[in-house]
C-alpha cells in the first residue's frame, strides 16, 4: 500500500503540473482537453484519498497486532495506559496490589478505545460486582472473546480518532438546563438572515444599499443580545463533543451485533430508542459540531458573520440536546460498558489457560488450585490456596526475606479482583464467595498527613476491620508483615487480637511474617488457623528460592547470611 500510494501520488503530481502548464498556455490547448484533465485529476484525487485511508487503517491493524504480541511476550510494562488518574491514596487495595501504575493490572488490560471505557474498567477493578452482575459479564466475555475481528475493527476505528471522549463532560452537557429561547426567536433569526441576504443581492444588482445596512445592523443587535447564551452552548458542546466520532463507531459496532448473552443484548437495546439508533443521533451532533467549527476558517469567517452561522448552529445544537439529551447518559454508559467488556474479552483471548471462577454462596471461602500472579508472565510459580468452609480461615505465612510472601499475597488479591470483575483468573480451578478485599502490603508514612508508617498501618487495619464488620464477614484480608513497626511483645499480642477479631467476623485471609514468634498464634487455634511457609537455600554465597508454599512454620532465617554475602560485617567484635 505504501508503494501504491507513492505511485498514485506521483501520477497526481504529474496531472496537477500538466494542468497548471495548460492553464499558462491556455491559448494553445483546447478547453475540452483541459476539462478532461481536470476531471481525471479529480478522479485520481478521490481514489488517492481512499487509498490513503485504506493504508492508514491497515497500518493501525498492524499496530494493534504488534501491541498484542508485546503483551504476549510480556514486554508490555511501560507501553500502555498506567491509569494513575484512577488511583486513590486511601483505597483498601489498589496501591497494594498494583492495580494501577507502571506494570499494573490496568496497563495490561486497558485496551479500551474510549476514555469512558477506561473509566468503566477502572471502576470494575476498584469495586466488587454483585454475583449476578459478574456472572452476566462472564457470559458476555465468553461470547466476545473469540471475535478477533471485532477487536481489530474497534482498534482501527479508534486509532483514526483521538479516542478521548470525556464521559463526565458529555453527561453534564446533555442534561444541563436550557440556554436558548424557543423556536419563535430561532425563526426570527432565520427571517432576518434571509432578508439580509435578499437585500444584499438587490443592492449588488443596482438597488439601494440602505435596506441591507439596516438589516445588517438588526443582525448585529440580535447576535449581540444572544451572544452570552450562544457562547454557553458553543463552549459546552466544543468541550463535550471532542472525539464524538469514536463514540459513534463503537456504538455502531454494538448496534450491528447479534449476540445472545443477556448483558450484550441489554446493552444493544439501550442504544435503540424511539428516535432511532444512538449512533445516527450522535453522528448528527458530530456533523453539527463540525459545521460549527468552520466559523474559525479565516476565508469563511466574513460569510459566517453574515449568515449568523454561530447563532443558527447554536439553535440547532440546542434543539438536538432538547430531543436527545436525556438519552445521552444511558448511551454513554452502554458504549463504555461494551468497550470495557471488549477489553476483558481481549485479555481472555490472550490468556487461554486462565479459567472463569465459580461463584459459591456465603460464608466466605476461596479455593484456587495452581494459582499464579497474573502480571508475572512465565516466571510466576503456581501454588494452591484454600480458605474458609472446610479449610482454615487464616493462613499465617512465614518465610525469610525475598522468599515470595508479599508476591503470594498480591497473586491472591489480584486474582480475586479479576474474579469479581467477571474476568478469568490465572489458575487451573478457582471458586470463591463474593467478598471485598482489604490489604495492608504497601503502607507508607505520610509527611503531609503527619502519619508515621506504623500509624498509617494501624489506620489501614482499622478500615479493614470496619469493612469486615460492615460486610458481615464477606471480606478477604491480606496483611504483610503485620504490625512490624512495634516491639515483639506488642506485635504478638496486637496481631493475635486483630486476626481473631477478623476471623470472628467471618472474614478469611492471610498474614505474613518473618518473625518466628508470630507463628505460635496458630498453635492453639486449629482448625481455624494454620501455618504455611516459603523456604530458601543459602549455598555458596547466594540465595536460592523455589517459591513453593509448604505446610508448617519456617525454621530458618537468611538475614545474617544475606548481609554477609554483600560484605556487611555483622559479626561481633
Amino acid at each position: 500500500m505504501e508503494r501504491r500510494n507513492t505511485r498514485v501520488a506521483a501520477v497526481r503530481l504529474v496531472l496537477g503540473l500538466t494542468g497548471v502548464g495548460l492553464l499558462m498556455w491556455l491559448g494553445l490547448a483546447p478547453w475540452k482537453t483541459l476539462a478532461a484533465l481536470v476531471a481525471l485529476f479529480a478522479v485520481v484525487a478521490v481514489g488517492h484519498g481512499r487509498l490513503i485511508n485504506t493504508r492508514d487503517r491497515a497500518r493501525s491493524a498492524v499496530q494493534y497486532y504488534e501491541r498484542s504480541l508485546i503483551r504476549l511476550r510480556h514486554d508490555w510494562p511501560g507501553q500502555g495506559d498506567a491509569g494513575d488518574r484512577f488511583l486513590s491514596a486511601h483505597h483498601l487495595y489498589a496501591a497494594d496490589l498494583d492495580v494501577f501504575g507502571r506494570g499494573s493490572l490496568f496497563e495490561l488490560m486497558a485496551t479500551c478505545r474510549t476514555e469512558a471505557g477506561r473509566a468503566t474498567l477502572a471502576y470494575w477493578m476498584l469495586a466488587p460486582a454483585a454475583p449476578e452482575v459478574l456472572l452476566a459479564r462472564q457470559a458476555a466475555i465468553r461470547e466476545l472473546a473469540p471475535d478477533l475481528d471485532l477487536r481489530e475493527r474497534l482498534s482501527v476505528e479508534g486509532d483514526q480518532m483521538r479516542a478521548a471522549v470525556n464521559p463526565g463532560v458529555i453527561g453534564a452537557w446533555a442534561v444541563m438546563a436550557g440556554t436558548l429561547p424557543g423556536r419563535g426567536l430561532e425563526a426570527l433569526v432565520r427571517v432576518v438572515t434571509l432578508s439580509s441576504l435578499g437585500t444584499l443581492i438587490w443592492w449588488r444588482q443596482g438597488g439601494p444599499a440602505a435596506p441591507f445596512l439596516v438589516l445588517l445592523a438588526v443582525q448585529g443587535l440580535v447576535a449581540l443580545a444572544l451572544r452570552p447564551r450562544v457562547l454557553r452552548v458553543t463552549k459546552a458542546v466544543d468541550s463535550a463533543s471532542r472525539d464524538l466520532d469514536v463514540f459513534v463507531e463503537v456504538a455502531r459496532l454494538l448496534e450491528r451485533r447479534h449476540d445472545t448473552s443477556p448483558l450484550l443484548r441489554a446493552l444493544r437495546g439501550r442504544l435503540a430508542t424511539d428516535s432511532g439508533a444512538a449512533s445516527s443521533s450522535i453522528a448528527r451532533l458530530s456533523q453539527l459540531v463540525t459545521i460549527l467549527a468552520s466559523r474559525s476558517n479565516v476565508l469563511f469567517a466574513p460569510i459566517a458573520g453574515l449568515l449568523m452561522w454561530t447563532t443558527q448552529l447554536a439553535f440547532s445544537i440546542e434543539r438536538w440536546r432538547t430531543r436527545h439529551g436525556a438519552e445521552v447518559p444511558g448511551w454513554l454508559d452502554a458504549v463504555a460498558e461494551f468497550d470495557a467488556l471488549c477489553a476483558l474479552a481481549g485479555y481472555t483471548a490472550e490468556h487461554p489457560a486462565h479459567v472463569f471462577p465459580a461463584v459459591t454462596p456465603p460464608p466466605s471461602r476461596l479455593e484456587a488450585v495452581d494459582l499464579a500472579h497474573p502480571l508475572l508472565g512465565d516466571i510466576a510459580v503456581a501454588n494452591t490456596v484454600r480458605l474458609g468452609a472446610a479449610a482454615p480461615s487464616l493462613l499465617i505465612v512465614s518465610g525469610s526475606n525475598m522468599s515470595g510472601k508479599s508476591t503470594f499475597l498480591r497473586a491472591i488479591g489480584l486474582n480475586v479482583v479479576l474474579a469479581q470483575m467477571g474476568a478469568p483468573v490465572r489458575a487451573t480451578s478457582f471458586s470463591f464467595s463474593p467478598m471485598s478485599v482489604g490489604a495492608s502490603i504497601r503502607v507508607l508514612d505520610s509527611l503531609q498527613e503527619g502519619h508515621s508508617r506504623f500509624y498509617a498501618e494501624i489506620l489501614r487495619l482499622k478500615h479493614i476491620v470496619d469493612l469486615a464488620r460492615a460486610n458481615g464477614g464477606a471480606t478477604l484480608f491480606l496483611l504483610d508483615e503485620v504490625l512490624s513497626g512495634t516491639n515483639s511483645h506488642d506485635r504478638r499480642q496486637g496481631a493475635e487480637g486483630l486476626l481473631r477479631g477478623l476471623v470472628g467476623f467471618g472474614a478469611v485471609g492471610l498474614a505474613t511474617t518473618h518473625d518466628l514468634a508470630l507463628g505460635d498464634i496458630a498453635a492453639g487455634w486449629s482448625p481455624q488457623a494454620t501455618n504455611v511457609h516459603f523456604a530458601d537455600k543459602f549455598d555458596g554465597g547466594s540465595l536460592a528460592f523455589d517459591y513453593v508454599l509448604r505446610e508448617g512454620p519456617v525454621k530458618t532465617s537468611n538475614a545474617l547470611a544475606l548481609m554477609r554475602s554483600i560484605g556487611l560485617d555483622v559479626d561481633p567484635a
